[in-house]
């Protein structure tokens, strides 16, 4: 024989068993020749025998590998992309065959191969082993194939410009999403949420099944988000188209949201930038509206709390759903900007995680010192904006 690397013997105890040419060139692979098939050919030639019409390995499939293809490239219709991989499933008695010869998961290998081959020139695009943006799912037991599409992310800062909705959506607490009496069958607390009116346009634009919202931390219900915006990375999921223009889609979500939120600077990102955002410690800038009843003791508290750490239990209004922990949290800065009948302006600047609410009243004795503690009356707060994040 030729093929020096070949063992006769072997080569024939293997063909008996009935192998398609590709097959038999799967288990020959030190046999030369271009492809499985050509390798599977000479095997056989050289063996003298005919090629098995139905292969014991692979039970037909190999012939089937353009049908396969053809259901991709029609699966494939819909979706923009630049770089995809293919992927199959078998039969678990293709495997434990594979065994029996000595070989593994080469039917699989085979199967992803020529098709990736076939759409890479049917298609003009390019095989990507490491990050593509579709993955094609063969299913060579039911004769199905499955689309899977690499998220999308894009980053950018959203001011929220009205109070009373919440940054993320609630699932409703009694029937938590289900639906029930309680939230009138929605099966969320609030009707919308800076989520909701955010993801709206780039949900139907990027034709996407679902998406996720990241946040760089988040304000409560009735807080504004104003100055510079807070950071948040949008993950479109399992989306059918990749190539949009980002301001075009900023301008879209500007409109939807009609006034009740803005975002700007959408740019796209990877994964790994959702963990950035999440564990930056973003100082933040606070406008606090207050009640008090002595100006000049308001202004000695304000003056007491410029640069000192503060000691923050768990608020009492928070403790349903954080750990009852004990947070030392740093004031960069506190100035009184206004106060007149009683009601006065207070910008602060604090460390990532303060809790100002607290920070103002001392959520009984919770927080220490408060701005309360220090002024020696009770100070009450009227309303919280945040003004700026970052530096």
């Amino acid at each position: 024989m030729p093929y020096n690397n070949v063992d006769i013997e072997r080569a024939k105890k293997i063909a008996s068993f009935g192998l398609c040419d590709t097959c038999l060139g799967i288990v020959f692979r030190d046999v030369e020749g271009e492809s499985s098939r050509e390798r599977g050919k000479k095997v056989r030639e050289e063996l003298g025998i005919e090629e098995s019409r139905e292969c014991w390995l692979c039970d037909g499939i190999m012939n089937d590998i353009e049908k396969l293809a053809s259901m991709a490239m029609d699966a494939l219709k819909e979706y923009e992309f630049d770089t995809f991989l293919v992927g199959c499933i078998v039969d678990d008695e293709i495997l434990k065959k594979e065994k029996r010869l000595g070989i593994e998961e080469g039917v699989k290998r085979e199967i992803n191969r020529e098709i990736g081959k076939i759409i890479e020139e049917r298609t003009g695009k390019e095989v990507d082993f490491k990050l593509p943006d579709i993955n094609i799912i063969v299913d060579t037991i039911c004769y199905n194939i499955e689309i899977k599409s690499r998220a999308i992310y894009i980053y950018g800062r959203y001011r929220k410009l009205i109070r009373g909705i919440p940054q993320t959506k609630w699932p409703c607490r009694h029937c938590n999403g289900i639906g029930c009496i309680h939230c009138n069958f929605t099966g969320k607390m609030y009707r919308e949420s800076v989520e909701e009116i955010i993801a709206h346009e780039p949900v139907k634009i990027f034709e996407a099944k679902d998406e996720s919202f990241h946040g760089a931390g988040r304000e409560d219900i009735d807080v504004l988000m104003l100055g510079n915006g807070r950071p948040f990375i949008l993950e479109l999921k399992e989306p059918r188209k990749r190539k949009v223009s980002l301001k075009m889609l900023e301008e879209k979500i500007n409109e939807f949201a009609s006034g009740k939120v803005e975002v700007y600077g959408l740019r796209y990102v990877d994964r790994k930038e959702i963990e950035k955002i999440k564990s930056a410690k973003y100082p933040k800038i606070y406008r606090v509206v207050v009640e008090y009843t002595n100006k000049e003791n308001l202004q000695k508290a304000v003056n007491a709390m410029v640069g000192i750490t503060i000691n923050q239990r768990t608020p009492k209004r928070v403790m349903h759903r954080r750990a009852d922990l004990v947070r030392r949290r740093k004031i960069l800065d506190m100035k009184l900007e206004k106060a007149e009948n009683g009601i006065a302006d207070i910008v602060v600047k604090a460390e990532s995680g303060t809790y100002i609410k607290e920070m103002v009243t001392g959520d009984e004795g919770r927080t220490t010192p408060s701005l309360s503690q220090l002024a020696g009356e009770e100070i009450k707060v009227v309303s919280l904006d945040v003004i700026g994040i970052g530096d």
